[in-house]
């Protein structure tokens, strides 16, 4: 070979190299950019420190519904500015909830996992179904979740669901509500298709509020942790939301005429009185809402990505609007 051959070789080996060098940078840069990309037109998400604790600033948790790497993470943003950049915290949930610095994230793979204030796992337990409904005590304290076990929609008749609550402070663990002694009508009452779901506690954290479900009816019950009972108080109440002040429940209630795939609607309950009061939003709700303030509650309604986030007064006023896209499961963190 020639000295111009070899020199040819060369030039063709360093330019091979050069364009596959090129080729690497190009597609190492690719997949960084991918680590923060979203679906077109979706919401900016970058992984990044999350807390439970806001501190002076009043922040918004929640799985992350939009899509691309950050998808099913535990997510923030400030509640002021919602459709801001979300900050994702690498964990991933199904169900969320948190208050006071505590936080339960139902998971993938039948896990309940406790997590205090920097996410750090405190406790983990295993899901006997798949998560539909999670909620922490006011104090962070207290811990509860329900699992379908059976079917997979409370529209329909074939379902069942297992609902825990922890006792942070103790580490006692109700596996189910159905352990409880249900007292309806001053009387204990025993039936096999008993069925509990959407715990929300009071303010003391000495009891809750929840949906039983029997006879092919649903009944609003208040628990007793302490005495290990349930007292039935009034029919056609799912997944109650309890007020700061613990004076009112928002509900979603079944309404005669509606479709069956769509039956619900919310609407508030005043304890006192026993005044129901119907919310503005017109669409069928199936979820448990929260309360973003003493005035507003927050719920999730079917979106391009999975699910949006919208909020209504809870006094029957005003309208409804959405809060934020790509969005489920949020805990508002800060004060109120």
């Amino acid at each position: 070979m020639t000295t111009r051959s070899r020199l040819l070789v060369l030039f063709a080996a360093v330019s091979l190299l050069a364009v596959l060098a090129g080729t690497a940078v190009l597609r190492a840069a690719d997949r960084a950019a991918e680590k923060d990309r979203v679906q077109e037109g979706g919401p900016s998400v970058g992984s990044g420190p999350v807390s439970l604790t806001a501190g002076g600033e009043r922040r918004i948790a929640f799985r992350n519904m939009a899509w691309g790497p950050h998808r099913d993470e535990l997510t923030t943003v400030p509640a002021d500015r919602p459709d801001g950049p979300r900050t994702a915290s690498g964990v991933s949930c199904l169900r969320f909830h948190a208050a006071a610095g505590t936080g339960v994230c139902l998971q993938s793979g039948g896990r309940a996992a406790v997590l205090d204030a920097s996410l750090k796992e405190v406790s983990a337990h295993r899901l006997a179904g798949l998560p539909t409904r999670a909620r922490v005590s006011p104090g962070g304290h207290l811990a509860a979740w329900t699992v379908f076990v059976g079917g997979d929609s409370y529209a329909g008749t074939d379902f069942s669901t297992r609902t825990s609550v922890l006792d942070l402070r103790t580490g006692r663990l109700v596996a189910s509500l159905e352990e409880f002694t249900v007292l309806r009508d001053g009387r204990e009452y025993r039936a096999a298709d008993v069925n509990f779901w959407g715990v929300t506690f009071t303010p003391d954290e000495r009891g809750f509020y929840a949906t039983l479900a029997t006879g092919g009816r649903t009944h609003l019950v208040r628990g007793d942790l302490a005495a290990g009972t349930v007292t039935t108080l009034r029919e056609n109440v799912e997944c109650p939301s309890l007020s700061p002040d613990g004076t009112r429940l928002v509900f979603k209630k079944r309404v005669p005429g509606l479709p069956a795939e769509a039956p619900w609607r919310l609407h508030a309950l005043d304890l006192a009185s026993g005044r129901e009061t119907p919310l503005a939003e017109t669409r069928s709700v199936d979820d448990q809402v929260v309360w973003t303030d003493a005035h507003t509650v927050a719920y999730a309604l079917p979106g391009d990505f999975g699910a949006d986030l919208y909020t209504v007064p809870a006094d029957g006023s005003g309208a409804p609007r959405r809060l934020m896209s790509s969005a489920l499961a949020p805990a508002f963190l800060g004060p109120r």
